[in-house]
């Protein structure tokens, strides 16, 4: 794979973006495009967003694109801070009609899950290895011994009758003006009700809240080895690119 490069997008609720990716470094080549994601975000406007940022890049071959959906054989079949238009939608025929080339797309948290196992902080693990992404919700991506367990939902797990993510999420930090010692203790039942249900060997965390891990993670309290991801918000559009090219 020397030399070797690929191309991923990344679509959130609130923006789009993509760029070339150097496969031997897991770094993106030159900068990233960014776009808004377009209101309301179906399928169809979605893709058309995506095809922008492959054609300012000039890319052509195989990419990966991911969504905030559960997606198996190609097909969505949830919808998470994006259109529900989207569930049921073939995501695969979309993107490549839009986009022009061979399209994987996968759910988001397991292609920054892949990123991180690969060229990041999951690199060389063993054992039960799950990747929990803290933004408007909360992502999951779990590994075994290096192997995706693709599609798994753990940000929805029940705490007090609701999904953990409306309880833990780090939008519920910024919408409540919580402090990081208000906040943590909540990350820290969610993750303890994550052990009861499986026994990971390694937790890391990502989104914008692990640039400052070092404000929260000591104060954490679990049996799990938290560490803070190492991609950071790239880690999607690396992801994206490296499952494309497997």
């Amino acid at each position: 794979m020397a030399g070797s490069r690929g191309f991923g997008i990344d679509v959130g609720g609130s923006g789009i973006k993509g760029g070339t990716v150097d496969l031997d470094t897991g770094t993106l080549v030159g900068k990233r495009r960014r776009i808004v994601t377009p209101q309301p975000s179906t399928p169809e406007a979605v893709a058309a967003v995506a095809g922008q940022i492959v054609h300012h890049f000039g890319w052509h071959g195989r990419l990966g694109v991911t969504i905030p959906c559960v997606v198996k054989n190609g097909t969505a079949y949830s919808a998470a801070n994006v259109d529900p238009s989207w569930i049921g939608t073939d995501a695969v025929a979309v993107m490549a009609k839009e986009i022009g080339e061979p399209t994987l797309v996968l759910n988001d948290a397991d292609a920054a899950g892949i990123a991180e196992m690969h060229y990041g902080a999951g690199r060389d693990a063993s054992g039960v290895v799950v990747l929990l992404t803290f933004g408007t919700g909360i992502g999951s991506a779990v590994f075994s011994d290096g192997e995706l367990v693709p599609n798994t939902e753990f940000g929805h797990l029940e705490l007090d009758g609701a999904d953990a993510e409306d309880f833990a999420a780090a939008s519920v930090k910024d919408e409540q003006n919580l402090s990081w010692a208000d906040w943590t203790p909540r990350v820290s039942r969610y993750l303890q009700a994550l052990e009861q249900v499986i026994w990971p060997d390694l937790i890391i965390v990502g989104g914008g809240v692990s640039k400052q891990a070092d404000r929260w993670l000591p104060m954490l309290d679990n049996r799990t080895t938290v560490v803070a991801a190492q991609l950071r918000n790239d880690a999607g559009i690396v992801g994206a690119a490296l499952a494309a090219h497997a």
